[in-house]
């Protein structure tokens, strides 16, 4: 049976908007104590007083140690200790993978994967000396596809998955749960100018819903469509020639569907 969320200290990562600010605000509305942690620190601090008493807003940088350190130790000294940690901070360069620039690689590697990492190897520690804990992770649908045009930002993904798949191990039997949110293409900036392919345009409603459906009933990995797993597994014992058949007919190309898209605000801020 689902549990209530209500009273839990809930961090988000990257709260400030897209997802972040949904999951945020779908976690307050359920009873949860909300702390919206963003590079923006003012951006943070407007959603958390849109959401009332019960949410603070804080500076995070997940590509720097103390940054993450002193949010999870703020968070802790102002709500208490921290309950479930959704990682939820990422960015997404697009185009062929042969004019990625290198700064934006080292970008999505940095706040996709070493941000990720930096979150669990600081909260569930805390979290297992108390015996209990969850952290809440949005991969991506890339986490198991890999489009034409993400090369980078799946390979992230994927190295997501790996980490998670092991720490969940090792933190096996200890109280503190591990869960991946794998949605597909969802309607936010990140996003912007690519295509869905044979699924529909996700809104950050529907992945927020997720997070606290999960969070109430935890399980490691979630795909957004459900079918999205089912379909990779089956699609995994197929001959190879016939499974690039199928996922050339259902996984977009992002290269050509970015072709005509102008992308550059949010590289920019995104990725510098």
């Amino acid at each position: 049976m689902a549990g209530s969320i209500r009273g839990l200290v809930v961090a988000v990562t990257g709260g400030g908007a897209g997802i972040g600010r949904r999951i945020a605000e779908h976690a307050a509305r359920a009873g949860a104590i909300v702390a919206v942690g963003d590079r923006d620190e003012q951006s943070a601090r407007d959603t958390a007083s849109a959401l009332g008493a019960s949410a603070r807003g804080y500076p995070l940088d997940v590509t720097d140690e103390a940054s993450f350190r002193g949010f999870l130790d703020a968070v802790a000294a102002d709500l208490g200790p921290i309950d479930v940690l959704v990682n939820n901070a990422g960015v997404m360069w697009v185009g062929a993978f042969d004019t990625e620039p290198e700064q934006a690689t080292e970008a999505m590697f940095a706040v996709n994967v070493l941000g990720v990492i930096r979150g669990v190897r600081l909260a569930a520690p805390r979290m297992r000396e108390r015996g209990r804990g969850h952290i809440v992770t949005i991969a991506s649908a890339a986490s198991k596809l890999a489009p034409p045009g993400e090369a980078s930002y799946a390979a992230t993904k994927h190295a997501v998955a790996g980490y998670l798949t092991g720490v969940r191990e090792e933190l096996h039997a200890t109280g503190v749960q591990i869960s991946m949110i794998m949605p597909g293409v969802v309607d936010t900036e990140l996003a912007s100018g690519t295509a869905t392919g044979a699924a529909k345009l996700l809104s950050p409603d529907q992945v927020a819903q997720a997070v606290v459906k999960v969070i109430r009933a935890p399980r490691f990995v979630t795909t957004v469509p459900g079918y999205i797993g089912p379909l990779v597994a089956v699609s995994g014992l197929l001959p190879q020639r016939i499974r690039d058949r199928l996922m050339r007919a259902m996984v977009p190309d992002q290269v050509a569907a970015s072709a005509g898209a102008d992308r550059s605000d949010y590289q920019k801020r995104a990725l510098g």
